[in-house]
């Protein structure tokens, strides 16, 4: 079944609560102070059934402009809103902020009632009516039906329940499946139950059990009972006023202004970028780093706007801007926000939250303003990849993603599979999440790599590669050693490198030896093939050369790691066609003996134990051969 919000709002005394006690049978004011003035202070909560069998949760809220706040804290998930005009009085200056507010913050239905109709006469009434008519022009409530009513006689109020329950229709189906968001407008403790939150459930489902998380902060909870309009259940669904129950909170650990969602779904900022609109009949201009109040969702927080274009936003004008904020919020590209100025406290605009994680921003810088563009009429797609844009050097994770942008996890799988169809990003999977990087910046990680490993191979002709440990410590240690080796298999993939064990080289090197290398290999070669199977030591190897140490030294290790000498201990190597040699004799002897012991293998060689245990255990740690007792056989 579809839930609606319907919310009130209009100047003070104007018959807000009274209407409402005529709609539903029950009282909103549950202050005494409220009752004994007479006016709303705190938000009121109640319900009542449409015709269409509907049920629909009401939310009345303060008119004084002392309790601005309050109302503010109100409107967040309205679906609908009745906007209450007395009769007696007509438009008032809260009637007008009131309408400013609900234009800025985006709310779609709604009508007016004229309350108190039977106060005034026909002329009257009609004039009043007239007026309301010419304010509403320009708003979203220009062509909504206005309905004289009395609260207390009763006149009226059967049409305008059915005029409601008509509205209802026209309101668009929650998602269920987005992260659900539950800005808290109160919390309270009930004895033998614990801590308890009350709010709009904005987006999603909630069901008992459910692991939340206390935002901005990282107090964490399980949600131990649901109530909706005043009942038990199992489930609160997007568009119902929920009452929440939380384990192990204390009430002074959760207060208005908070935001229950699922652990780890959203993250805390001190930043916001916005597109801003400054109302047109606003008597002040928005001056760029004015300290100002910040109205999102049901909190209030101080902080300067930064204008990224221009030095002052004029009354009717709209540009974008960053507000860099006091304290932590928690918020979702595409939410709305109202500004007050700091004193005096009057509205003076609002907007939508393009981005509610971004660095901070330079102003004047063109740029920045194309990605904002991009931002406020992009769609989710271009959102994400906008996201995985600015942090590819972070690879974020398809979770990172979802918690910045409040996208649900699922949508965003979907859409970076299109990205990647797209051929947009490239995505690496490692253990239970997936990493992603924009394709421009793996282009640029890749020239990187080229130019990292051609210097390398200019420097060092003779070794087949680099360490891939120091190629991954120089381009990628700022991640995951694993995801850095993933990057690393990507471009062998995609042909740009080779891998000879542990070292990197570009597919196409090949390691040359110039003149007088190729000699001194080819004096090593001689020495090797002629030692057979009693070769000498390295340092005895390089003593029988005449030529410079060091040089002798980089050849014979070239030769070590290109394999044409297979090293078996630090001092001991063998020649490859020697090796390879003695390694076939072994295998043929075990084939026709089934094993063989260390002095049979230093008879078949012809050499002396010390070269024949060096070879074996060089077979045995390559699993070539195993020892058993004092015999070795293949594996």
């Amino acid at each position: 079944m579809k839930n609606v919000i319907i919310g009130t709002a209009g100047h003070i005394d104007h018959g807000k609560t009274t209407l409402i006690k005529a709609l539903t049978g029950r009282e909103t004011d549950r202050l005494k102070e409220e009752k004994e003035r007479g006016i709303s202070i705190e938000l009121g909560f109640t319900y009542f059934d449409l015709p269409s069998g509907r049920r629909a949760g009401i939310i009345d809220v303060p008119g004084h402009e002392k309790f601005i706040k309050n109302m503010l804290a109100g409107v967040i998930g309205m679906d609908i809103v009745i906007l209450v005009v007395a009769a007696d009085e007509g438009v008032m200056p809260q009637t007008k902020e009131h309408l400013d507010i609900l234009n800025l913050l985006d709310i779609k239905k709604g009508l007016v009632a004229v309350t108190k109709a039977d106060l005034v006469d026909e002329d009257w009434l009609s004039l009043v009516i007239d007026d309301i008519t010419s304010q509403l022009k320009g708003t979203f409530l220009e062509g909504s039906p206005i309905i004289p009513v009395s609260s207390t006689k009763g006149i009226g109020i059967h049409k305008l329940i059915e005029t409601i329950d008509k509205l209802t229709d026209e309101v668009a189906d929650k998602d269920y499946t987005e992260t659900p968001r539950l800005p808290v407008d109160r919390a309270f403790t009930i004895s033998g139950f614990g801590t308890v939150v009350t709010g709009t459930l904005i987006s999603g489902k909630f069901k008992e059990g459910d692991e939340v998380q206390i935002f901005p902060g990282n107090k964490t909870s399980r949600i131990r009972s649901i109530q909706v309009h005043g009942k038990n259940t199992s489930e609160a669904y997007a568009g119902q006023r929920v009452a929440i129950n939380l384990a192990g909170i204390k009430k002074d650990e959760v207060n208005r202004g908070n935001v229950i969602a699922p652990i780890g779904s959203m993250k805390s900022t001190m930043m916001l970028d916005v597109k801003l609109h400054c109302l047109k009949d606003s008597n002040r201009v928005i001056k760029n780093r004015a300290r100002m109040r910040l109205y999102l969702g049901t909190s209030e927080i101080l902080m300067r706007v930064v204008l990224l274009d221009r030095e002052e936003l004029y009354p009717g004008e709209s540009c974008y801007a960053q507000l860099r904020l006091e304290e932590e919020t928690v918020a979702k590209r595409g939410d709305k926000f109202i500004i007050r100025f700091y004193s005096p406290m009057e509205t003076i605009g609002g907007g939508e939250i393009l981005d509610s994680n971004p660095p901070k921003r330079k102003r004047f810088d063109e740029a920045i303003i194309k990605e904002f563009e991009l931002k406020e009429k992009g769609e989710p797609v271009d959102i994400v990849e906008n996201f995985i844009s600015e942090n590819s050097r972070e690879f974020p994770s398809i979770t990172d993603i979802a918690k910045n942008t409040v996208i649900p996890q699922n949508k965003i799988e979907l859409l970076t599979n299109e990205l990647l169809e797209k051929n947009k990003i490239v995505k690496f999977s490692l253990l239970n999440d997936k990493y992603v990087i924009h394709r421009n910046y793996f282009s640029e990680l890749t020239r990187d790599v080229i130019k990292e490993l051609n210097t390398y191979h200019k420097n060092n002709p003779l070794k087949s590669g680099m360490l891939k440990e120091e190629l991954r410590s120089k381009l990628l240690g700022h991640i995951k050693p694993k995801l850095g080796d993933l990057v690393i298999n990507k471009l062998r993939e995609d042909g740009i490198i080779k891998i000879i064990f542990d070292k990197v080289a570009l597919k196409d090197f090949i390691p040359e030896f110039n003149d007088l290398q190729s000699e001194i290999k080819n004096r090593l070669e001689d020495i090797y093939i002629k030692g057979m199977y009693a070769p000498p030591k390295k340092d005895e190897a390089i003593s029988q050369l005449k030529y410079k140490k060091e040089e002798v030294i980089q050849v014979y290790d070239a030769m070590i790691e290109q394999g044409i000498l297979v090293r078996v201990t630090d001092e001991l190597a063998f020649h490859k066609k020697v090796y390879d040699e003695g390694l076939e004799k072994l295998k043929k002897f075990i084939k026709d003996n089934g094993s063989i012991t260390l002095s049979q293998f230093r008879d078949l060689l012809e050499t002396s134990r010390k070269f024949a245990v060096a070879l074996l255990e060089d077979f045995d740690r390559k699993k070539i051969t195993k020892r058993i007792e004092d015999k070795r056989i293949l594996l």
